[in-house]
């Protein structure tokens, strides 16, 4: 009896354990689901998202002052070890940035000081998470109270200790948790870069003199100490820091494929000078380093300049990096001047299609408090991812001279022919002058009579259409051949003239590259006049290319 009351109470009990233990496991369940979809909202916040919904004051101190109440505690630590850190990586850079007027660039003292960074921002990009990791963003604010003392020596043989003092700081740091695993702490590794650098700010004090004493150095140090930085720890830059033992090379910096530019032309720039006109040139980079930034040429005295020039950059990251063409006006032997900047991002940009694009000029890429108008500037962008080359035509060619549709011509050209210097790419553009409209008046009655005139820039060839008397909207309809001797360097311009029994008066243009016109074979398109206030202009396009031969080396 005893056996079977013992048995029936044991039951109970254990049907009562898993009634408990079911009710358990459905309330956990449901705060499982509804912690689930609050982290799935709280991953697709940003940074800044997060700021707005969650002001400072009301910001979760489980997250933020843990956060930077735990820095506090240790930083004593992380100062000793990011220090020595910094010094080791970051020295080589200096040196490698060294300008000309310094012989070399070294550090004699570098502690962080007592200050720790303060994180004022946190969010968990789920479109950057995956399966194998967790990427999360930190914005942190530093005003720094470091020891940093650069021991300078020129070239003339002036040695300075310079002290980096005043050191303030903002940005947002990306951390890659990855890969994740099943053993604590459930990562590999973590890779850490500045992904965005909204402010950096120091000054430089030499000990026991004045820097400015030197023309030059000040500028070149500062330079050199934000190059350094640029190269060491911006994104797409990663270091990686491995928790667990293991081979993590697949998560270093690599390069995913190369940007070609043609910087065609500009329009309507800031005239800087009293007399004359600006004389402009560019600057163009992907990452702000100075090996690889590029420049223009400079174009004298002329506000609506023509470059023609093709560059090629490295690209790490196509989601997240842009390009970034800068407006100087050359001054010799003075500080050249700012004219204007504009940027693309390069997740705009279809891999393996040329993009033309017409870039208003801006003061600052940041806040806008500037609305004066800056001009214009003209490029032709192509991504070109490795791996992908044989998937697509590509009319920009790194091995050879200039320009347009050589890389396309590569394994065209007869396999016969004589080593190449530079690929010819001959044919027959005809270009249809279909009409215009909007033209300005320029009569005094009102009207206008005019006409068109068509070249190549490289070529004394000149087409004309007849004259459409008093008409602000002409139709043409005429077609004319050229034959073009250098499609790639070449440029087709197309000038818009009102005629005069006294003269000729020119009411604006258009200039054209060849790279649309190889590629597409024909087209039609309708373009704004430069240099007029309105008017357009309706061309026909239609290209027959000729035999392709090679220039002997």
């Amino acid at each position: 009896m005893g056996f079977f009351s013992g048995l029936f109470f044991g039951f109970l009990f254990g049907v009562g354990i898993i009634i408990a233990f079911a009710r358990y496991e459905a309330s956990r369940s449901k705060r499982r689901s509804d912690l689930a979809r609050t982290v799935a909202a709280f991953a697709r916040m940003t940074v800044e998202d997060s700021r707005k919904i969650l002001p400072p004051k009301f910001y979760p101190p489980w997250v933020l002052d843990w956060l930077n109440t735990e820095l506090d505690k240790i930083w004593p630590y992380v100062n000793e070890a990011a220090s020595e850190l910094i010094k080791s990586n970051v020295e080589p850079i200096l040196e490698q940035h060294t300008p000309a007027i310094l012989d070399s660039l070294t550090f004699s003292k570098l502690t962080l000081g007592t200050v720790a960074p303060q994180f004022t921002g946190i969010a968990i990009l789920e479109e950057e998470s995956g399966p194998d990791k967790v990427t999360m963003e930190l914005e942190m604010k530093w005003d720094g109270n470091p020891n940093i003392v650069l021991d300078i020596n020129t070239r003339i043989g002036v040695a300075l200790p310079v002290q980096v003092k005043d050191i303030a700081f903002t940005g947002v740091f990306r951390l890659i948790f990855s890969p994740l695993v099943d053993e604590f702490p459930a990562f590999g590794a973590v890779s850490y870069s500045l992904f965005q650098k909204k402010d950096l700010d120091f000054t430089l004090k030499v000990i026991g003199g004045d820097i400015s004493s030197i023309p030059g150095v000040a500028d070149a140090i500062e330079e050199t100490i934000k190059d350094a930085v640029e190269d060491s720890i911006t994104w797409p830059v990663r270091n990686i820091i491995p928790i667990i033992p293991g081979d993590y090379s697949h998560l270093e910096l690599k390069v995913h494929g190369t940007l070609e530019v043609r910087l065609v032309q500009a329009r309507g720039l800031l005239n800087k000078e009293l007399i004359g006109k600006s004389d402009p040139f560019a600057k163009l980079f992907v990452r702000p380093l100075r090996d690889r930034t590029k420049k223009s040429k400079t174009i004298n005295n002329d506000l609506n300049p023509v470059w023609n020039e093709h560059f090629e950059f490295v690209v790490e990251d196509p989601n997240s990096q842009s390009f970034t063409v800068r407006i100087f006006d050359d001054d010799g032997l003075q500080n050249a001047e700012f004219l204007g900047v504009a940027q693309v991002q390069l997740r705009e940009l279809e891999p393996g299609k040329v993009k033309e694009v017409w870039l208003k000029l801006v003061k600052d890429l940041g806040v806008q408090r500037d609305n004066k108008y800056r001009g214009q500037v003209h490029l032709e962008l192509l991504y070109i991812p490795f791996g992908l080359e044989n998937h697509f035509s590509n009319p920009f060619d790194p091995d050879y001279s200039l320009t347009t549709y050589e890389k396309t011509l590569k394994d065209r050209v007869d396999e016969d022919a004589a080593p190449k210097k530079n690929v010819i790419v001959r044919g027959v553009l005809s270009v249809t002058v279909i009409s215009a409209e909007d033209l300005p008046v320029v009569d005094l009655m009102g009207k206008a009579d005019p006409f068109v005139v068509l070249m190549l820039k490289k070529s004394d060839r000149k087409h004309k259409t007849r004259v459409v008397n008093e008409c602000l909207n002409p139709v043409w309809n005429q077609t004319f051949d050229f034959v073009v001797e250098d499609a790639l360097h070449d440029l087709l311009i197309v000038e818009v003239w009102d005629h005069d029994t006294f003269g000729k008066d020119k009411i604006g243009n258009v200039i054209l590259t060849f790279t649309r016109t190889i590629l597409q074979g024909e087209f039609q398109d309708t373009f704004a006049l430069n240099g007029s206030s309105t008017g357009k202009i309706t061309l026909h396009f239609r290209w027959k290319p000729q035999h392709k031969t090679r220039d002997q080396s």
